[in-house]
């Protein structure tokens, strides 16, 4: 029994099985994606379907990136903290697919069309800008990076994740072309995450207290 378990150690931590686990709960949208475009189960415009599909659990990882802060500030539990980088990735992940499928599927690579419908319509330039601001925080997201442009650059720069935020909800609310409440619900759930930052630290509080 000894030399079975010498041979196969188990991690001391029990955070290591968290990166693993983000791995694979991150994925699984998209192994359903895949499955259920096997099973021609995607209904009668594929590429809406994908489209959306992406879009959903783009601002789905994103809000779940933007959770870390709030859950670290309202628990005290500060390692959580380790894992935003893996979340945001991710979340950078699903809204490249989400513009590549409107790109691809939708446009076809005519980047002259593809322009013009940034220029002329509202949602997919707030969309696009978002975009735009992921790609940059994406770039810089290494430890390296972060020595280059110098800890107080790299911090402002990785703000714009809020403007990100809410300019992925504004589009979200125009593509839906109307007040429907699923818009309306994430544009709570962002309002809550944001405004969650103002409150103060739950060890600083309770030092303060003491």
């Amino acid at each position: 029994m000894n030399t079975i378990t010498a041979a196969m150690p188990f991690p001391r931590h029990p955070l290591a099985y968290a990166k693993p686990a983000i791995w694979l709960l991150a994925l699984s949208p998209l192994a359903w994606l895949v499955a259920t475009a096997v099973q021609q189960g995607l209904g009668p415009n594929p590429a809406e379907y994908l489209n959306r599909f992406l879009g959903d659990w783009a601002l789905r990882m994103l809000f779940v990136a933007l959770a870390v802060t709030p859950l670290r500030k309202l628990t005290g539990w500060t390692e959580v903290a380790r894992f935003r980088r893996l979340i945001g990735l991710f979340a950078f992940f699903y809204v490249t697919l989400h513009v590549s499928s409107y790109v691809v599927l939708d446009q076809f690579l005519d980047w002259a069309a593809i322009w013009a419908d940034i220029v002329k319509r509202t949602y997919i330039t707030l969309g696009m800008a978002a975009f735009v601001i992921l790609a940059a925080m994406a770039a810089t997201s290494t430890t390296g990076m972060m020595k280059r442009l110098g800890g107080r650059n790299w911090r402002r720069l990785h703000k714009g994740v809020y403007a990100a935020g809410v300019l992925a909800c504004v589009h979200f609310f125009m593509m839906r072309k109307g007040l429907q409440l699923e818009p309306l619900i994430y544009g709570a759930i962002l309002a809550m995450l944001l405004g969650v930052r103002l409150l103060p630290n739950r060890k600083r509080a309770h030092s303060t207290r003491t």
